[in-house]
C-alpha cells in the first residue's frame, strides 16, 4: 500500500507542469491535455501539452532484478522551447543502468586526441611483463 501511494505521489508530482519554465516570458500556460493512468502494480503512464509548446510523456513499468530486489524502469520523452526559440527534444530511459538522457542539446565530451588514443593502443598491444616477487 505503502509503494502505491509513493508511486501515485510520484506520478503526480512528474506531471505537474508548473515548475517547468514558461516560453516567452509566459507565466500561465494552459494546460492543452493531461493523462495519467497509474496501476496497482507499479506500472502508470502520463503525457501533458501545454499551449506555450511544452509536450511530455513518460511510462514506467516495475521490473524485478533479482529475488529481493525490485527497479523501476521508466522511458520518456519531453520537449520545449528555449528562450531563443529553438524547439528542445529530450528523450531518456531511467532503470538498472541508471539515467539515459539522449538529446542534441545536450554536452558531449570533447574527443581524445590521438596521440593518447594510438598510446593507448601501444600499451594494448604490448602489456608490460609480470612483475616477479622477490
Amino acid at each position: 500500500m505503502k509503494f502505491l501511494v509513493l508511486t501515485l505521489f510520484v506520478a503526480y508530482a512528474c506531471a505537474d507542469v508548473s515548475h517547468l519554465p514558461q516560453a516567452g516570458g509566459e507565466k500561465n500556460a494552459q494546460v492543452l491535455r493531461q493523462e495519467l493512468d497509474v496501476g496497482v502494480d507499479g506500472a502508470y503512464q502520463y503525457a501533458y501539452e501545454t499551449d506555450n509548446g511544452i509536450k511530455a510523456e513518460e511510462s514506467g513499468t516495475l521490473k524485478k532484478i533479482d529475488a529481493e530486489t525490485a527497479a523501476e524502469v521508466v522511458q520518456g520523452q519531453a520537449s520545449w522551447k528555449s528562450p531563443e526559440g529553438e524547439t528542445i527534444q529530450l528523450q531518456y530511459v531511467a532503470d538498472e543502468n541508471g539515467y539515459q538522457p539522449q538529446g542534441s542539446h545536450l554536452p558531449t565530451p570533447p574527443p581524445i586526441p590521438e596521440a593518447i588514443l594510438k598510446a593507448l593502443e601501444y600499451i594494448r598491444a604490448h602489456p608490460p611483463p609480470p612483475e616477479s616477487r622477490k
